[in-house]
């Protein structure tokens, strides 16, 4: 059973930063080289999912982990409230026609797992429907995985109280960072132990499993996030497709 608050959010102290960061380029050209394949090959796809409350940097993640990436084969999509016509079907809908192709890399910037959590958070639905969405999800991406031949990767960002207020000050203090702010975010935060709970039993009632990345040290977040992209993918096995004779 995981509980966050035992995990911690800052690095090993004897990791150096320089070593590290340096290891994190390297391992980021891999993950290129292996998304080249990927796309060549045509067999797989892979579908990131990342999670975390304001502030953890799940950007930052998708800008350092996937740097050396084809902009062709990647695409990032963020999950915003949903529209009307979203609302009007069931929760999965719009995310299934999302799911990567074979050959794609799809990153979900939150995800379906906004429906058991900010609506759990605030009472929208009640327990029941909590379960039985737990149930859809895990259903859903049981099918990615077994029907499409999909890798999914899944990310729950691990950032301290403490280093949220930090990040979400500097978005009202530091201009270059003035667009990132949103009144709604400090509203949330005040919900902070039941975002929590909510976390711990997604994380805790998934079957694929949730990778926790400690992400108060952003330099810490890219080295431990490029080492599981890079390892799930070599463990793929792919191969560059040979020449078609006519």
């Amino acid at each position: 059973m995981i509980k966050l608050n035992k995990i911690p959010t800052k690095p090993p102290k004897d990791l150096d930063r320089d070593k590290a960061e340096k290891q994190t380029r390297k391992w980021a050209k891999r993950i290129g080289e292996l998304q080249n394949l990927l796309m060549a090959e045509g067999k797989h796809s892979l579908l990131v999912i990342m999670q975390g409350m304001d502030g953890s940097g799940k950007d930052g993640a998708v800008k350092k982990v996937f740097n050396y990436c084809h902009h062709g084969g990647v695409n990032v999509y963020s999950f915003k409230k949903p529209t009307d016509e979203e609302f009007d079907h069931d929760f999965l809908w719009r995310v299934h026609k999302l799911a990567p192709r074979k050959g794609m890399i799809r990153i979900f910037n939150r995800s379906h797992y906004e429906d058991i959590l900010i609506q759990r958070v605030h009472g929208w639905i009640d327990e029941e429907r909590v379960e039985k969405r737990m149930n859809a999800i895990n259903a859903f991406e049981d099918l990615l995985q077994f029907d499409n031949n999909t890798l999914i990767l899944k990310f729950y960002l691990h950032i301290s109280h403490e280093q949220q207020e930090k990040e979400l000050n500097e978005r009202i203090n530091e201009s270059d960072k003035h667009w990132k702010h949103n009144d709604g975010d400090w509203k949330e935060r005040k919900h902070w132990d039941k975002y929590m709970d909510c976390y711990e039993y997604a994380i805790n009632n998934s079957k694929v499993p949730w990778h926790i990345i400690p992400v108060d040290l952003r330099w810490h977040r890219d080295y431990v996030m490029s080492k599981i992209v890079m390892d799930e993918l070599e463990k793929l096995n792919m191969e560059y497709p040979p020449l078609e004779k006519e």
